[in-house]
């Protein structure tokens, strides 16, 4: 059903966000806003806020954002109408009114779902029935017991051609509403129609309300087909539908995850040892309304494949569709079990413990996807590593948003970066531009970074701040707080350089939260002044860590709120640049360190002192980071 933007407002204007946004989250007023524990995702520090006013509640978390529909259609699992409906009743707002053939169309699916309802029950009864005796004793054989079976409403199809047609015609049912329902075929050559499903094991597939609008049938002979679904139908679309969803919603939120099998029996055995939250497609691969359905329950499922090719080929296969729908907060992981076993035989030959250990060790899509795309890679020459390096960049391009495909470039660079080095040569890449720097002479500096003033030394008055008087690790954390402080007080730099903050490396965790606070402000506002920007990072409880980082970097001119932006941007790129590039040679001492105490060689030793001596060098270009500059009206570093 369709509703008009007129309704909707009048739905979202009746309805207080906050509480129906209450009755799942403990909120509390900060200000004009709500704040809270986010529901999706797990935090210790409230980072879910709701504005009554704005009607939107946002995640700085996770990045989950909506109003009240979203937030009910997420929580409750349900459809966008389903939501819609259920609120209305809520608010005592009648729903429009249908149109004649909204109203017919609504009859035809009610006719139908009664048509299924009435083969389920038919279904069921054979199974327990003198003619079911052969099937079920192949569900006991697979473990299940009655309980389980009564539970899914597993059932049989007779082998008899006409025996499903037969009783629902004795219910009174037409040809055109059998033809819909997919439950019998009309040949098109007109010979007289016949069961679609004989001699299986039936599984009724649900909807999230729980009724039945299709059927999966397991064959017990050697039927061409082993497993048959319903075909599509006005009721049943197989790419929207997940089995067992219905039931594995409620388990999947108390424990905070939900599994993705395979087949039906996967689903079934999980249930039966414990493990409710499990469901499975039917019979392909996930569809995006699949994974968007799962999304609405957990931020991340689990996906369950066979460790052995064909299925990482299955899992390459879900990745690629995954992609395109990340967005902060929700992606997919993978848990691969061992050759050969899938969830039903892993249950039944090693128990519910086998299966818990292998779901908590599960990979993440980021994991998965290196895999794949490095999977018999060769990197003995440079153009290979080039041609890895160019593949796995152009599968990142698939991401749609540009938050998540800057995180992912930066990890994979960092990935990269440790896969050409190699395990036994860190820092390699870089000794040979170490050995060929001319004597006496200071190492140009990429990114622009102290290329035309490498040799000066801090200033007398930035000689005067923490920055450049701690030692490296302090030095690190310093230059975050100045790359933050920039921000705050120059917030046209969110929207210039959204993707370089975006993928930021942080160590501090209070700043790396502070860089997510402020990311979220500035995706709530189609501007954003200092003064807006600071009021609401007061009002979230930063106000103390903002001062500390005004008082640390009171005499830098170009990260005070008066300096000229041309300055500012100027300053701002190259401490970004210095920050990663003393960050990499850190680590690149480290390894080197490490080196050095398994092996002390003259070779080893001379790379270890050249990194060295270019760090001490390098402490010197923070000397740029003043921002003198002709904008600012500052022409000299003194």
């Amino acid at each position: 059903m369709s509703f008009s933007p007129e309704f909707l407002d009048e739905l979202r204007g009746r309805l207080r966000l906050s509480e129906v946004v209450g009755r799942k989250v403990r909120l509390t007023r900060r200000g004009r806003e709500f704040v809270g524990l986010c529901p999706f995702h797990s935090e210790k520090t409230p980072s879910f806020t709701v504005n009554d006013d704005k009607a939107f509640y946002h995640c700085f978390g996770c990045g989950a954002h909506g109003d009240v529909i979203r937030f009910v259609s997420n929580t409750e699992g349900l459809g966008f109408p389903e939501a819609v409906e259920r609120l209305a009743g809520e608010a005592g707002l009648a729903l429009p009114a249908r149109d004649p053939r909204a109203e017919e169309k609504a009859r035809q699916r009610a006719g139908l779902k009664d048509i299924q309802a009435i083969a389920a029950k038919w279904f069921e009864s054979q199974l327990w029935s003198a003619s079911g005796g052969a099937a079920l004793d192949y569900l006991k054989r697979r473990g299940l017991d009655e309980t389980t079976i009564r539970r899914f409403a597993l059932g049989f199809a007779p082998a008899g051609r006409t025996a499903l047609l037969d009783a629902l015609k004795a219910r009174g049912m037409d040809d055109r509403q059998l033809r819909e329902s997919g439950l019998i075929i009309y040949p098109d050559d007109g010979r007289a129609p016949l069961d679609r499903f004989r001699n299986r094991v039936m599984f009724p597939i649900r909807d999230l309300r729980g009724d039945v609008v299709a059927f999966g049938g397991r064959a017990l002979d050697d039927a061409t087909a082993k497993y048959l679904n319903s075909p599509e139908t006005p009721l049943f679309h197989k790419g929207q539908v997940l089995y067992n969803l219905d039931q594995a919603r409620q388990p999947a939120r108390e424990t905070g995850r939900i599994l993705v099998a395979e087949g039906y029996m996967d689903v079934i055995a999980l249930a039966q040892a414990g493990i409710g939250e499990t469901v499975a497609p039917l019979g392909t691969a996930l569809t995006e309304g699949q994974l968007t359905a799962l999304w609405r329950v957990v931020a991340e499922p689990v996906l369950c494949f066979d460790g052995d090719s064909a299925g990482l080929r299955a899992a390459a296969r879900v990745v690629e569709r995954a992609l395109p729908l990340l967005r902060p907060g929700y992606s997919l992981r993978f848990a691969l079990l061992p050759s050969g076993e899938d969830p039903d035989s892993l249950i039944r030959n090693e128990g519910r413990q086998a299966m818990d250990k292998i779901v908590a060790e599960a990979q993440s899509l980021a994991d998965m996807l290196w895999q794949i795309a490095t999977a018999g890679a060769s990197l003995d020459t440079p153009e290979r590593r080039a041609g890895l390096e160019r593949l796995v960049m152009e599968r990142l391009q698939d991401i749609r948003d540009s938050a998540v495909q800057g995180f992912y470039r930066a990890e994979f660079r960092r990935r990269l970066g440790d896969l050409f080095r190699g395990p036994e040569t860190p820092g390699r890449w870089r000794r040979d531009s170490v050995r060929q720097q001319p004597a006496g002479r200071s190492a140009r500096r990429p990114g622009g970074v102290g290329g035309d003033r490498g040799g000066l030394r801090p200033s007398g008055r930035l000689k005067g701040t923490a920055l450049a008087r701690d030692g490296a690790a302090v030095r690190a954390r310093r230059r975050e707080q100045l790359l933050l402080l920039c921000l705050i007080n120059h917030p046209a730099l969110l929207e210039r350089y959204a993707e370089e903050i975006a993928v930021l490396e942080i160590l501090n965790p209070d700043l790396d939260k502070l860089r997510a606070e402020i990311i979220g402000i500035a995706a709530l506002q189609d501007s954003l002044d200092m003064d807006h920007l600071r009021r609401h990072l007061k009002a979230q409880g930063w106000e103390k860590l903002v001062q500390s980082l005004d008082a640390a970097f009171a005499s830098l001119w170009f990260v005070k709120p008066d300096a000229a932006l041309r300055d500012v941007e100027s300053g701002w790129q190259q401490a970004r640049a210095l920050h990663h590039r003393m960050l990499t040679m850190e680590r690149e001492l480290k390894a080197l360190e490490r080196e050095l105490a398994e092996s002390m060689t003259e070779e080893t030793f001379a790379r270890f002192s050249a990194l060295k001596a270019q760090i001490d060098q390098s402490e010197g270009l923070e000397a740029n980071l003043e921002g003198f500059g002709v904008a600012s009206g500052r022409e000299s570093s003194v």
